[in-house]
């Protein structure tokens, strides 16, 4: 902002700031990532005047490494987790590309506080 130059920023909240997740006890996590929602809401209305949008991106349940390995360790949530989300599938890291770069890019360039979320479908039901 000291030097008056436009930008975007995208922040990664979850689907999680927006639901309660079933079946595993994760308040302290939800409530994290509601704060990060907030977050970039309160920042994209204060930072609006200096041309600095600000949006966020929520995945859903997510297949990386991290969740991996918790599955392994635990296989009915994966039929649990898929058999919620209406794309049937969980999500990859690649498919989040697309939707930081359309935010990070001109093509939203009238967007600003929005919560976008790749989840499959799963906060639709």
């Amino acid at each position: 902002m000291e030097r008056q130059v436009p930008g975007s920023i995208v922040v990664i909240g979850s689907m999680s700031g927006a639901i309660v997740n079933v079946p595993q006890p994760q308040a302290p996590y939800n409530a994290a990532k509601a704060a990060v929602r907030h977050l970039a809401a309160s920042l994209a209305v204060e930072w609006a005047h200096a041309g600095i949008r600000v949006n966020c991106i929520s995945p859903g349940y997510m297949l990386t490494a991290l969740t991996q390995k918790i599955l392994n360790d635990n296989p009915d949530l994966e039929r649990t987790w898929t058999s919620l989300i209406p794309q049937g599938r969980m999500g990859l890291p690649q498919d989040l590309m697309g939707p930081v770069t359309f935010l990070l890019s001109d093509a939203s360039s009238y967007m600003t506080g929005a919560d976008l979320r790749v989840d499959g479908g799963y906060t639709v039901t």
